[in-house]
């Protein structure tokens, strides 16, 4: 079992691993979700992803204000740009049009930490209304009317970044917010009723961890649709290229914190974690605490999954989708 990989001594986080397992077992059941969205290339023995089934988009093209030291700005390279509501309509046309069944809207953010996603509300909406698409938005920092209005939209899930540490939002966010802020932004979305999962990403301080658990504290004060746990991993060109991700043993301790702290909050890990031998570690732990869900997860922890008397469902849509497909019979 994968937690025998880790180093002698760290008894206690075995035990927490039990824990949460056996308490996500007994409030969810024995089930477990692979998503594989399209936008990563993912193929293996037991499911194989097509492309553009659920990609992201870019609002803002390029544009970032805050030039973030983990990203700066590369990961909207990644997306397909839309940069006025009449483009981001055309695009999801057509998109849909080529097998499309959803997609992420996100894009840069402006000086105050917020994405200009009120900008582009009717054109959700018209998305919604004409082609049926899922849609995901990840918005930054939010206002209740913004979220009122996106919940008006008809999108499926708001998805939100959280920082529980002030020095993290400054030095690496390089943005003079708060974390009243966001703890406003997470009452907005819970007081708009609008399906939201906030994402924590372990290791955004240069790799260490800081703020994560007062982030997941803050978070489960607002009883999530779901909870995205995320891990820095290095991009080329970027200020934090040369940082090593956390140890796989932080993130699990992150995440049997929040399953302790949220029992009936479906927990997932989410796309954005490092490659390789990290990830073949980290998702076998991710599985054995109980996660609900992986996205792009690794073969052995499909069969790990499957060893430990799992049901495997399989999904193309976003891991935020969680929230739904857990209720699903």
């Amino acid at each position: 079992m994968g937690w025998q990989l880790i180093r002698a001594g760290e008894e206690d986080l075995q035990r927490e691993i039990s824990r949460a397992r056996e308490i996500s077992w007994q409030t969810f059941g024995r089930r477990i979700y692979f998503y594989a969205p399209g936008f990563t290339h993912y193929n293996n023995k037991y499911f194989r992803s097509f492309p553009n089934i659920f990609p992201s988009i870019s609002i803002t093209g390029l544009y970032c204000s805050l030039n973030c030291d983990h990203c700066c700005g590369k990961l909207l390279k990644t997306m397909i740009p839309a940069t006025t509501p009449d483009r981001l309509i055309e695009v999801c046309s057509s998109l849909k049009r080529n097998g499309a069944i959803g997609c992420l809207v996100s894009g840069g953010c402006l000086p105050n930490g917020s994405v200009p996603i009120w900008r582009f509300i009717d054109a959700i909406f018209e998305v919604k209304r004409r082609l049926g698409l899922t849609i995901v938005v990840h918005t930054g920092l939010i206002d209740f009317e913004t979220a009122v209005r996106l919940k008006e939209a008809g999108v499926d899930a708001i998805s939100v970044d959280i920082i529980g540490s002030e020095e993290t939002v400054r030095e690496v966010y390089h943005l003079k917010a708060s974390l009243k802020e966001y703890a406003e932004t997470l009452r907005a979305l819970k007081e708009a009723g609008v399906p939201f999962t906030p994402h924590v990403l372990v290791g955004l301080h240069y790799g260490v961890i800081k703020g994560e658990f007062k982030a997941i504290e803050m978070i489960s004060k607002y009883e999530p649709s779901a909870l995205i746990i995320i891990v820095f991993f290095p991009i080329k060109g970027t200020k934090m290229e040369h940082v090593s991700p956390p140890p796989p043993e932080a993130v699990i301790g992150v995440i049997t914190r929040a399953r302790l702290l949220m029992p009936h909050v479906p927990i997932a890990l989410g796309c954005a974690r490092p490659k390789r031998a990290y990830r073949l570690m980290l998702d076998k732990l991710a599985v054995e605490a109980g996660v609900n869900a992986i996205a792009f997860p690794s073969t052995e922890a499909i069969e790990i999954a499957k060893s430990l008397g799992l049901e495997v469902r399989f999904s193309q849509t976003c891991c935020s989708q969680i929230y739904k497909d857990i209720k699903a019979p």
